[in-house]
């Protein structure tokens, strides 16, 4: 379907990929992932068409029909709901207009019998037919079917797009995606504009259609449900395995575990080898012998293993400052935007040190009483926060705040009172803005470091009641575990709004819900209330296979009579003689086997749990052929 052949992408000085290459094949669910930076955006806009690599060739399938939807991108306006997601089928749309013009047409010509009168009748049959073929007369039932799905109501369809926030219009946006069927889906952090109930619709929308996905995603229970290959872009690679992301990050550990065994086996057998060439070095009856070690060590391929880049975040609260017992509370909280009712008679109370999540779907008020808890919007009722209660807020459009005309260091710098130099730079760095970093214009920051910097922005001063508004939004997943631990040890207290299930579960203790009848109170964290509302459950564990124990080998020996000792000895030294040479040959063999086994585990990209096996079988013959070789040469040196 498409082929990258040694692209290279790079940006200003960084390079993104250096001759990269990777097939991708009809049915794949490929979930692209990397570190915020590393160019998973840039990769999918290349695949998308919208922009080139700097060198190299991508080969698409001929008439292969792409549907791309980016992070963000300019919103339509000026139709109703039904009517923009009904432009997925503006083929259908146009060939319907010409039937309806020519309709108009025939009921007002007189000349039945004439041949333009004729043409226009086998004009109309033709675009009827094509209207049946394309499923004309389903459109309907459709489009409702994924608007629904992505969370409008009925009463939605004729509402002007305009009327609705950015992220609902970018589900409109999605909506049209998936009803134009393309062959190829990318999809870029789709799950930002979606609630729990609508990522579950297109988890399993997704699963009953044959589409080829490219998906970069944060929310780790997407990517297990949707994916079936995980590619990650790393030190300029594309590493391939063809497994959902938390099965590929735990084969990639396997993998990488066995690597550093079989290499730490091969420094000892360098250590082995060095000392007998030394011990035996002087010795003219041993000359053979250490040259052949020699010239193994010579031929030897010596395992080499990248260090894993192991850069990132380092969030630590700062002390949350003592407060009352109670930190925050609610009486009979309204709010109206016009006839719109967003939320009615809201009542809570939040103890100190209390942690709970808002969930719920897209526009049930999570945003809209978190902003009223702050106090950037007026409502009805009271909000009554606690005694020395310092609030902290990330809104889920913090990053959309910073000043594009700033540069990194000058965006904290304005937003710190009391912060010398140094600690500024050494907070940037622990947010991975180091050196240069610092002086990067935020324009040409990526969404990922944006919502970086904003949290950086966060711990300037210390607070005792965090409101977080989609703090995940952006962030890589290594960032989102971060964060996450950091938010755990967190002492003070916490509302998250979040979509996230991965990231919830275990953060919170109680989880309110949000729908039309106001808000619903479940203990526990987002496990236990996916439970109780009998929406979509987490993953279970993939279990891991255990390799079997290796075969021990079983020694012989043999006896001679004492008269035939003298003839026995001349066997015996030709026996260990034999057996040496046989030995040396077979190591060579082996430790060429292996050097072509290794040559071909460090060119691919992607697992080989077969190469992998056949490099520990011939490593563990070696072994075995080594310690013959050596008890034979030790055995036939007090021989002579």
């Amino acid at each position: 379907m498409i082929g990258i052949d040694q692209i290279s992408i790079h940006f200003g000085s960084r390079v993104l990929l250096k001759e990269a290459s990777i097939q991708i094949s009809r049915g794949d669910k490929i979930g692209l992932i990397g570190k915020n930076g590393a160019g998973k955006s840039t990769l999918i806009k290349i695949l998308a068409g919208i922009s080139k690599p700097d060198s190299g060739k991508i080969s698409l399938s001929k008439e292969l029909k792409i549907g791309y939807l980016p992070q963000e991108m300019p919103l339509p306006e000026g139709k109703t709901v039904f009517d923009e997601a009904s432009e997925a089928f503006s083929d259908l749309l146009r060939l319907n207009a010409i039937q309806e013009d020519i309709t108009e047409q025939l009921s007002e010509r007189t000349d039945h019998e004439s041949n333009e009168y004729m043409d226009l009748i086998h004009q109309q049959s033709e675009i009827s037919e094509q209207l049946n073929l394309g499923g004309w007369y389903d459109i309907t039932m459709k489009v409702e079917k994924v608007l629904l799905g992505l969370g409008f109501e009925a009463r939605d369809f004729k509402r002007s797009t305009g009327e609705f926030s950015g992220g609902w219009r970018m589900r409109i946006e999605l909506a049209k995606i998936l009803l134009s069927e393309p062959h190829l889906l990318l999809l870029d952090e789709p799950t930002n504009h979606l609630d729990i109930e609508s990522i579950g619709w297109l988890e399993s929308f997704l699963h009953t259609l044959p589409f080829t996905v490219v998906l970069i995603s944060h929310d780790i229970a997407f990517l297990n449900k949707i994916t079936n290959r995980t590619i990650e872009i790393a030190d300029s690679q594309l590493y391939d395995f063809p497994l959902p992301y938390s099965r590929y990050m735990e084969r990639r550990s396997e993998m990488r575990e066995t690597l550093l065994a079989a290499q730490k086996n091969q420094q000892k057998k360098i250590k082995d080898t060095e000392d007998f060439v030394n011990r035996f070095r002087a010795k003219n009856t041993k000359a053979k012998q250490v040259q052949s070690r020699i010239k193994m060590l010579d031929r030897m391929e010596v395992i080499e293993i990248d260090e894993e880049k192991t850069s990132s975040m380092k969030i630590r609260f700062p002390e949350a400052p003592r407060s009352g017992k109670i930190n925050l509370e609610l009486k009979h909280i309204s709010k109206s935007y016009g006839d719109a009712h967003i939320l009615n008679d809201i009542n809570l109370i939040l103890g100190r040190g209390e942690k709970v999540a808002f969930v719920g779907k897209n526009g049930a008020g999570k945003t809209t009483l978190s902003k009223i808890i702050v106090g950037d919007i007026s409502s009805e009722g009271e909000v009554k926060l606690g005694h020395q209660i310092a609030l902290g807020y990330y809104a889920q459009d913090q990053s959309d705040t910073l000043n594009p005309k700033l540069d990194v260091f000058t965006t904290v710098e304005n937003e710190s009172a009391n912060s010398t130099v140094l600690n500024l730079r050494s907070l940037l760095g622990a947010f991975l803005f180091s050196g240069d970093d610092q002086y990067k214009k935020v324009s040409v920051l990526s969404g990922g470091e944006k919502a970086r910097l904003a949290l950086c922005k966060l711990l300037l001063k210390p607070v005792n009641f965090l409101v977080l508004d989609e703090p995940t939004n952006h962030l890589d997943i290594q960032s989102k575990s971060i964060l996450k631990s950091a938010l755990q040890s967190y002492k003070g207290s916490m509302i998250v709004v979040s979509h996230d299930r991965e990231f919830l579960t275990g953060l919170t203790e109680k989880v309110f819900e949000f729908s039309e009848k106001g808000i619903k109170a479940y203990n526990g964290d987002i496990t236990e209330y996916l439970k109780s509302s009998k929406l979509k459950t987490l993953d279970d564990l993939h279990q891991k296979t255990k390799p079997s124990a290796p075969k021990k080998e079983v020694k012989a020996s043999s006896n001679k009579q004492e008269y035939e000792e003298r003839k026995a000895l001349a066997r015996e030294k030709n026996r260990l003689s034999s057996r040496i040479n046989k030995l040396e040959t077979e190591i060579m063999e082996f430790e060429s086997q292996l050097s072509d086994i290794n040559e071909k585990i460090t060119a691919s990209p992607s697992y080989q749990s077969d190469l992998i096996n056949q490099y520990q079988e011939v490593q563990k013959k070696l072994e075995l052929s080594m310690r013959n070789w050596e008890k034979d040469s030790l055995a036939l040196e007090k021989l002579d």
